[in-house]
């Protein structure tokens, strides 16, 4: 059964979520601060967490930094206030791999937790491979390798970077990315597509500000070179 944990400290807000998601056939963990989350994460292994931004004894964004230090590919979804712009970015590029906005529907945020689900999820009887030049992706391991050491992705980090790897040479917009990879077809911030790159160029490239791997064609879109 997956499990799927929600922080927020209102509790109003995780009974309306927790309602849905086990409506859906997910099971949940609930926790009204971070340090009753981290007790959570520490004796439990969810498969999700639904993060808000704003929690009573620490920020979502410590608590999102903290998970991406022990548990690099669980996902998250946080929450956020329509007025936290700039925090839903610091969110992106600490790792969070989507974010729905405050007042929301409890029907969209179940959609989206199976969206990011399945797009995490990978075959792990049919092991892919692809190799390039200094590069080595490994679907059943979720692992991406530069010269023989391994890379510390978040989920969407390496879904974005197999995907573009399974098209070498391929343009693709923001827009096309934000429906291959976070599976989504209406008008989303695709802001999450060019923070994901450049994180992922911190990562893979040797020189970030001047990518070689993972180039920008303008006027266009991302390619990974073949």
């Amino acid at each position: 059964m997956t499990t799927i944990l929600v922080v927020d400290d209102e509790a109003t807000i995780r009974d309306v979520v927790v309602r849905y998601l086990r409506r859906d056939g997910f099971e949940t963990l609930e926790a009204a601060d971070g340090q009753r989350a981290r007790e959570l994460l520490e004796e439990h292994s969810p498969s999700l967490v639904i993060l808000d931004l704003m929690l009573p004894d620490t920020d979502g964004l410590a608590l999102c930094r903290w998970i991406r230090r022990r548990r690099s590919a669980l996902p998250v979804i946080m929450l956020t206030a329509r007025s936290q712009e700039a925090d839903r970015i610091v969110g992106l590029e600490l790792g969070a791999d989507d974010y729905v906005t405050k007042p929301f529907s409890p029907r969209e945020l179940s959609a989206r937790v199976r969206t990011v689900l399945r797009r995490s999820e990978y075959e792990t009887d049919r092991p892919e491979r692809i190799e390039l030049d200094r590069l080595v992706l490994d679907a059943s391991a979720r692992e991406v390798r530069k010269d023989g050491a391994p890379l510390k992705l978040t989920t969407k980090e390496f879904d974005l970077i197999w995907f573009l790897a399974r098209h070498p040479g391929k343009v693709f917009s923001r827009d096309q990315l934000m429906n291959r990879v976070w599976g989504y077809t209406a008008a989303f911030d695709t802001g999450t597509v060019t923070v994901h790159i450049r994180r992922l160029r911190e990562k893979i490239e040797d020189d970030p500000s001047h990518p070689l791997r993972l180039e920008t064609v303008w006027g266009v879109g991302y390619r990974l070179a073949p």
